[in-house]
């Protein structure tokens, strides 16, 4: 997992109208999956009901990805209903999977 900063994290997409927290969706997807994960296409991030799936396994794939430092529930529901809080947040235990 590649180090980013949580503060950027929570400040660039809505800088950006929401579109970095697209990007960093696809980027750690992608780093996920290279670790052994099974996360789907992000293209289900843009229809709806799937993202909600697509944010399921994507849950699975951080806690995985952790160790389970982040429960998949929990991984879930900070992203459903705190958005970029949420992401911040991975994002921080992220920095600890890719420190060692």
């Amino acid at each position: 997992m590649k180090k980013r900063s949580p503060l950027a994290i929570l400040f660039l997409p809505m800088i950006t109208f929401g579109i970095y927290g697209l990007v960093w969706y696809v980027k750690t997807k992608n780093e996920m999956n290279g670790q052994g994960t099974a996360i789907p296409t992000a293209w289900l991030l843009i229809i709806p009901f799937a993202n909600i799936y697509w944010f399921w396994v994507y849950s699975t794939g951080v806690e995985k990805v952790t160790n389970g430092a982040h429960s998949t529930l929990g991984n879930f529901l900070l992203r459903f209903f705190l958005g970029p809080i949420g992401m911040a947040i991975t994002q921080n235990e992220f920095n600890k999977v890719a420190m060692g």
